[in-house]
């Protein structure tokens, strides 16, 4: 039986001494295809460069 509930993915995550940051993670809304969209992509690669800068 297929899941029927709402799928989220979690892209990247970074642990940080005891901290876990999530650096990213969206709604899964495709049916069909697997790929992570470009702009997601682009996103969590902003996200982490800077928090890299910040560390």
């Amino acid at each position: 039986m297929p899941y029927r509930g709402n799928a989220f993915r979690l892209v990247y995550a970074v642990q940080l001494g005891d901290e876990l940051w999530v650096i990213h993670a969206f709604q899964k809304k495709s049916k069909r295809g697997i790929r992570t969209p470009q702009n997601e992509i682009v996103l969590i690669k902003d996200r982490l460069r800077r928090l890299k800068e910040m560390l």
